[in-house]
């Protein structure tokens, strides 16, 4: 809660790597006796985790905050007084809404910072997210999300601001909320916007005062209230300010004896001399021809997507940990090499999505020693077109008619490589194509990600004017949503909640609706695509009121030729579990092998699964990409396995359960591994 203004001109990008030099006042030292201030990020953040979790000892029940709230919450400056959340109203304590409360008038009751909803069962009690709110304020919040913006407090498009004088403390309880629950930042708003928060309204006496309080009922503290700076020495961003330490406005000196080697047509390892600092350096910056190319921790860096045959100058400056940087340094000039090496040629060509006047091209990425640009694609020996991707739509074909296929590739040089083999793309005769547009995908994630993917495999680009989709609540079909633009042959296109916080969401998006109907189905919503006001495709049964699809991302399998208004989820959908694989696949249609595509899927088999070993073997008869992902979605590691080289290590693999995708001709399953 911001009390004074404070200038603060340290702006620091990058989380530290390097001894945070932090060392509590004498009144702190015994509480974080056990926490070692010279670590940095991640094992800082578990450090003080472990303490923050074993100094809670007294965990508290919801009910049991009034014992506690009132005097946490209590205006400084009237000690009969609580300070409301948001509006900084001073009201009596006594006013309190509860049941058991015979006082009048009850005008506030308790905010749950973190949404109750949203939040674990043991942490509902915790005081250090627990605020005072005017009852009607704390209605307009609801569990909306923490958006950006200035001034008072309020909505903001789907989102909440908490006020200039409030957003400080929002961001170091939710910051609180992640160390001791590991509650998700994505679930309420974004890190970035928390830090600079954190930054923007420093600590106030009434949050020093909650937190001694607190800490007196619980036994645990708020260390991002003991020291703002501490957030930043764990997750980076704008520094904020350091409670524990004086100002730095020294900078470092500039880095010497810059030394260019390893050159080739599009890289330059580029050496140099450290810097001196009165604290410690946090970063160099290096640049290429005066623009940024990259940063580093270490005194060594390759500077990258150069163009070959150029000169390039390379400088180097150094940052400390309070954002004051150093002069730049001398400028030392080198020259890529030549490029002269064609691209490999592409491998694997494959048709797919074939209809009566197109089909679309798919092959393996080549390799450059520069960088491949763009795959040139030709049709019975012509150049139709280019691509950047590893897939081309060819159109404008005539129906029952074969054509040969090739495609080379081409580097940042403009050489190229042979054409690939050549293979034959037929049409189909028409009759059996795809006539209309479907649902091919359904992301019901946590909080607000939600979304909704429809593909056209029609032969056609298709005008979206005459289609809407609408949610089915309760029996009851609900307000339209009218969508809008084109969807181009064997495209895909995307409708997410605008209040959706995953990066693939917000990347694939074509179409963002307010947290409003349709954008707000649960997994007991049934989903329509209407053309003209008439259904045509549903995701759920008909009518339906079970809670058939929740934390779920559904996808629909590659057999699926259209609509249907009869849901099928076992013929025809595929289910991932949310915290999985869920938003991976979202703005393409490459669909998963139903289950009738037995000859390819039951080639497929992981052993041992489980296992405590380090290499796991996939038998197979084919040629298959294999991508392994954790439980939060992201993607540890890929690879490409034959019936001869069917092993994967898996050594950096940490005991867990683990998603595999296996992926063959633009069709893919996955399958759970768990290592013990």
């Amino acid at each position: 809660m911001k009390k004074t203004l404070l200038l603060l001109s340290l702006f620091f990008n990058l989380i530290v790597s390097v001894q945070a030099q932090l060392t509590p006042p004498t009144e702190l030292q015994s509480y974080y006796n056990n926490v070692d201030f010279s670590l940095t990020g991640n094992p800082l953040f578990n450090d003080l985790a472990t303490e923050t979790i074993a100094k809670h000892i007294n965990i508290l029940t919801y009910t049991s905050r009034h014992n506690y709230l009132y005097n946490a919450d209590e205006d400084l400056a009237n000690n009969a007084n609580v300070l409301l959340m948001y509006n900084s109203e001073s009201r009596d304590k006594r006013e309190y809404l509860s049941g058991g409360n015979s006082h009048s008038p009850q005008t506030f009751n308790t905010e749950h910072v973190y949404p109750q909803s949203l939040i674990v069962n043991n942490a509902k009690g915790d005081l250090h997210h627990l605020r005072t709110c005017d009852i009607a304020i704390n209605g307009n919040r609801g569990n909306k999300s923490f958006t950006n913006s200035s001034g008072n407090y309020g909505i903001v498009g789907s989102g909440w601001y908490p006020g200039d004088e409030w957003k400080g403390d929002v961001a170091r309880m939710i910051m609180y909320l992640n160390l001791r629950y590991d509650e998700s930042f994505t679930d309420i708003g974004t890190l970035n916007l928390f830090l600079e928060w954190n930054v923007e309204d420093p600590v106030s006496d009434f949050e020093k005062q909650r937190n001694e309080v607190i800490a007196t009922a619980q036994g645990n503290r708020n260390p991002f209230i003991d020291n703002p700076f501490i957030a930043t020495i764990i997750w980076g961003g704008t520094a904020a300010e350091n409670t524990w330490g004086a100002a730095d406005n020294e900078a470092p000196t500039a880095p010497t004896n810059v030394v260019l080697n390893n050159i080739t047509t599009s890289t330059i390892d580029a050496t140099w001399s450290a810097s001196a600092d009165n604290e410690a350096v946090a970063k160099y910056e290096v640049y290429a021809n005066g623009t940024k190319n990259g940063e580093t921790t270490i005194t060594n860096y390759k500077v990258t997507g150069l163009n070959s045959n150029t000169v390039y100058a390379i400088t180097v400056l150094a940052k400390d940990m309070a954002n004051n940087k150093s002069d730049q340094s001398e400028a030392i000039n080198g020259t890529t090499l030549v490029d002269n090496e064609a691209p490999t040629v592409p491998t694997n060509i494959t048709i797919s999505n074939q209809t009566g006047t197109s089909f679309r091209v798919n092959w393996n990425a080549s390799t450059d020693d520069s960088a491949v640009t763009a795959y040139e694609v030709f049709i019975d020996g012509a150049l139709n077109g280019s691509a950047a991707n590893t897939n081309y739509d060819v159109t404008g074909l005539a129906i029952s008619t074969t054509y040969s296929v090739s495609v080379l590739a081409k580097d940042s040089a403009n050489n190229m490589s042979a054409q690939s083999i050549t293979v034959n793309g037929t049409t189909s005769d028409g009759v059996s194509d795809v006539s209309e547009l479907f649902f091919s995908e359904y992301v019901e994630g946590n909080n607000f990600n939600k979304a909704l993917e429809i593909v056209n495999l029609t032969s056609n680009n298709v005008d979206l004017s005459p289609y809407t989709v609408k949610r089915q609540s309760e029996a009851v079909w609900e307000a339209p949503l009218q969508l809008i633009g084109t969807i181009a042959i064997n495209d895909v296109f995307v409708i997410i909640n605008s209040s959706a916080t995953n990066a693939t969401l917000l990347q694939e998006k074509d179409q963002e609706v307010a947290n409003t109907t349709p954008m707000t189905f649960n997994g007991d919503d049934r989903v329509g695509l209407f053309k003209n006001d008439v259904l045509i495709d549903i995701i759920g049964d008909l009518d339906g009121t079970d809670t058939f699809a929740k934390d779920v991302t559904l996808r629909r399998n590659t057999n699926v030729k259209g609509p249907n208004t009869n849901y099928s989820e076992q013929s025809e959908w595929s289910d991932f579990f949310s915290n999985t694989v869920i938003y991976t696949d979202i703005g393409n249609f490459n669909g998963t092998l139903s289950l009738l595509d037995n000859n390819i899927l039951n080639t497929f088999k992981i052993y041992p699964n489980p296992t405590n070993g380090n290499t796991i073997y996939i038998k197979t008869r084919d040629n298959i990409n294999v991508s392994i992902y954790n439980v939060l979605g992201k993607i540890i590691k890929s690879t490409e396995i034959s019936e001869r080289t069917n092993n994967i290590d898996i050594s950096n693999l940490s005991k867990g359960i683990y998603i595999v995708k296996m992926s063959i001709e633009n069709k893919s399953i996955t399958k759970k591994l768990i290592k013990n």
